[in-house]
């Protein structure tokens, strides 16, 4: 079960947590709204949702309706909110059809008070990948002026796992987007951060993608490639083609120039082969297709 949302309100605003509890316990009350007099909560931390797993969701709100109400916050002088937590639940009920969401009205709020309440319920309901979650943690440290401590205690997790999922915001730009779109997992990002300079840890990455390495196989990778494995007991688990300099060289000119992913694979006479161009979202391809006709 996790831990209730308000402890972490509490946290960061003085009386926060108990006007959050209030709300968790049922005691205020709960109403039908219109789907569409509810706007998205400009200050969001999710920017990614699961299509599959939407409508995972959206089948069994038809199937057995919304286990919990969503939160929002009246607008001033009018009939339309906007919300402050539970989009996942606002999206699924829009794909289940329903015309109408069973909503906790609240004040108008504070964009930091908002922003805690949003950034705090994705967090403990680990409604977030790992690198929205890496932002939030670093968007209430900012907001709030705290340090790892302090934050470990307002999401309920050890300092260790706060500090090691801040960490992965070290990572490239390319390669935090395949851990947003599950392209990695997390424990292949964590063995990744072993590896000091990103111009390798590009380089080990599109190696880890093309031949698609298990976590285990990564981590025996970095730690041949730092010296810490004979490069014979590292073969037995990943087998190695390197490339040349050349093509390295020229994938990251043109990850850099299209700002994605980038394979160049050869045939073995090296003088034929193609072009794997990775692209994230529909949005992320038509940038892409733009940049190639030009």
């Amino acid at each position: 079960m996790r831990q209730a949302l308000g402890r972490g309100l509490e946290a960061l605003i003085p009386g926060g947590g108990e006007k959050l509890a209030a709300v968790e316990e049922g005691a205020q009350a709960v109403l039908s709204i219109p789907l569409a007099s509810i706007r998205p909560n400009h200050l969001q931390p999710r920017k990614n949702f699961n299509p599959a797993k939407l409508n995972e969701l959206a089948q069994s709100i038809k199937e057995n309706g919304l286990a919990q109400p969503i939160i929002v916050s009246r607008e001033a002088g009018g009939d339309a909110y906007e919300l402050i937590a539970g989009e996942r639940r606002l999206r699924a009920s829009q794909l289940a059809g329903l015309t109408h969401i069973d909503a906790v009205v609240k004040d108008p709020l504070p964009d930091k008070q908002r922003l805690a309440i949003a950034l705090i319920e994705n967090l403990q309901r680990e409604d977030l990948n790992p690198i929205e979650e890496a932002v939030g943690y670093l968007r209430l440290m900012k907001e709030f002026s705290i340090n790892q401590t302090q934050m470990s205690e307002v999401v309920g997790k050890s300092k260790s796992a706060v500090s090691n999922t801040l960490r992965l915001l070290e990572l490239p730009e390319l390669v935090q987007k395949a851990l947003e779109f599950d392209e990695i997992s997390e424990g292949h990002a964590r063995a990744l951060l072993a590896i000091q300079n990103k111009s390798v840890i590009l380089d080990a990455f599109n190696k880890v993608v093309s031949d698609k390495m298990s976590v285990r196989e990564v981590e025996d990778y970095v730690r041949a490639l730092q010296g810490e494995l004979s490069p014979s007991s590292s073969k037995k688990r990943v087998a190695t083609k390197v490339k040349s300099a050349d093509i390295s060289s020229m994938e990251s000119t043109l990850q850099k120039h299209l700002g994605t992913k980038v394979e160049i694979i050869t045939k073995k006479s090296l003088t034929k082969g193609f072009v794997k161009i990775h692209f994230y979202d529909l949005a992320d391809f038509d940038r892409i297709l733009k940049m190639l006709i030009k």
